[in-house]
């Protein structure tokens, strides 16, 4: 089998505010959209992706992050029917195909039938007697080789018991939105609208059954809200035994991250520095497990966070006090212009108004960095210093652990700034901190904000105006530190005009370092053009 068909056409209103900006098909489940769990588990396939709702949205994300061979159809008609005659008008004559809901998201050990995998070969009139212990076939009424998926684990509206469809709601024999066709014969004479499977039904349609046991479905908000929250990017496996912590990459990114990690711990050993966790071995990492709180975690009084940012910026200004080298123009202009732009550059025709001078967003006309460049380049390049220190590189809330014994403990280091290790401007380690006390970058990584592009939100499951069309609002959750902004300034003696531009580049940066979710790339956006207008 090499092809399999996606429908990802429906509006997936079930899933209240996750689907206002977005369809479901890229709605973010463990650091990844839905339909790129599919992509990953098969990545040598052919993939037909029946776009309707959001579909702009869809083929500009998909032409930006896609890695698989793909073609996306617009849908004509409505219900699950739509865009399926179009979908298997891509696929080749006799050619075997999976159809999948964009919802499900297939366990890491599923297995396809033997007839459709990709070293099984025989001829179709030996396949029904290639019977696995997993089929539960009735060769008899399915001698075509067609399967239907069963949930077994999750309830569906549909159910198929004893060769026959029925509107009944199951989860032994729940009609999941999986299904396996020998060729695109049997669709052909599908409509353009109505429901897929009761068409089925109607048709009399017969299929073989095959288990989708440790397959989930995140078609409403109630069972995409039972996740837990993600706070590991997808790059990395973290494991926790006997108070070690293993940090595993899972890709390329992850292992070039990680090397430069285990650099950097190396090298502030030699430093001596202190606050920083025990390293136990590089090849993997294993580190002391921290006993504690995230510090965005941590209920404090103002008088305790105080003393925590105290301590805090004394370590940092301890690591950029234990060395220096001469600074390198070309990694300030890397780090804070090149990358940046580089990053917007993916996103100029996925983020809605980009094509507009100005972008209001939460009641601030915003001068939109794509037609003022220049004037942002040069405010770069006004940033230029003679030194560099030994920095940390992304001390974020993320990345600060609060001990039960109530000490500050830097983690997950960047490691190098520009095209430099180890060294670097140390405004970028200020204006990283400045990010979870001001910006509260920390919860909106972990989705805890809310956007609305256009004047469209939804509320309930039902679409309300409450703002302009040309209008954006986003509203992240509060780290609870804002109030400290006066002390973070007199304790680290920053610029406060150069950390709040630094502020601003480092959101614009996040757009694609984020691209696992399309609200936060638009979000990151658009906070950094707000922060961007104050210093622009």
């Amino acid at each position: 089998m090499e092809y399999i068909i996606v429908q990802a056409g429906g509006k997936g209103t079930r899933l209240g505010y996750l689907t206002k900006n977005k369809p479901k098909a890229l709605a973010p489940v463990e650091n990844l959209p839905m339909l790129f769990h599919l992509f990953r588990k098969y990545p040598d396939k052919r993939f037909v992706i029946i776009a309707d709702y959001k579909k702009d949205v869809l083929h500009n994300y998909l032409a930006e992050f896609s890695e698989v061979k793909y073609q996306v159809v617009d849908a004509i008609g409505t219900g699950t029917c739509s865009g399926v005659k179009q979908a298997i008008d891509l696929i080749p004559p006799k050619e075997q195909f999976m159809l999948i809901w964009s919802d499900l998201i297939l366990p890491y050990d599923f297995d396809l039938p033997s007839e459709y995998s990709k070293s099984f070969s025989v001829s179709n009139d030996d396949r029904s007697n290639n019977v696995s212990g997993k089929e539960e076939a009735k060769a008899d009424n399915c001698n075509d080789g067609n399967y239907v998926g069963l949930s077994v684990s999750f309830s569906c509206r549909w159910k198929y018991e004893n060769d026959e469809f029925s509107e009944e709601r199951s989860f032994e024999y729940g009609v999941a939105g999986f299904f396996l066709f020998k060729d695109k014969s049997f669709l052909e004479d599908v409509p353009e609208s109505g429901e897929l499977v009761r068409w089925m039904q109607e048709k009399n349609m017969k299929f073989k059954v095959w288990s989708l046991a440790g397959t989930r479905e995140f078609g409403i908000l109630e069972e995409y809200e039972k996740l837990a929250l993600e706070k590991t990017r997808p790059f990395n496996k973290i494991t926790v035994e006997n108070d070690i912590l293993t940090k595993i990459p899972v890709d390329e990114q992850g292992k070039k991250l990680s090397k430069r990690e285990c650099a950097w711990y190396k090298k502030a050993s030699e430093y001596g520095i202190k606050g920083l966790p025990k390293i136990y071995d590089y090849e993997p990492l294993k580190m002391e497990y921290i006993k504690g709180n995230n510090v965005y975690d941590c209920e404090l009084s103002f008088d305790q966070k105080k003393e925590i940012l105290r301590k805090l910026v004394s370590t940092l200004k301890e690591l950029h006090a234990a060395d220096s080298i001469v600074s390198d123009s070309f990694s300030i202009k890397e780090a804070y212009y090149n990358k940046t732009m580089k990053r917007l550059s993916k996103v100029e025709h996925l983020v809605p108004f980009t094509n507009e001078k100005y972008i209001r967003i939460n009641n601030r006309n915003c001068r939109n960095i794509f037609f003022y460049k220049e004037r942002f380049e040069k405010r770069i390049e006004a940033l230029m210093t003679t030194e560099f220190k030994f920095i940390h590189g992304d001390c974020t809330f993320s990345n600060l652990m609060i001990s039960y014994e109530g000490e500050p403990v830097l983690i997950d280091p960047r490691g190098y700034f520009g095209f430099e290790e180890y060294y670097g401007d140390e405004r970028y380690d200020w204006a990283k901190l400045y990010y979870s006390i001001v910006g509260n970058y920390d919860r909106f990584n972990l989705k805890k904000f809310s956007l609305d592009i256009g004047g469209q939100s939804i509320v309930n499951g039902n679409v309300i105006k409450d703002i302009d069309d040309d209008e954006v609002r986003l509203s992240i959750e509060s780290n609870g530190w804002e109030g400290l902004e006066k002390e973070f300034f007199e304790l680290t003696g920053a610029d406060e005009y150069e950390i709040k531009l630094l502020h601003a580049v480092i959101w614009l940066s996040l757009t694609t370092y984020a691209w696992q979710d399309y609200d936060s790339i638009c979000g990151a956006f658009y906070n950094g053009l707000y922060y961007l207008e104050e210093v622009l």
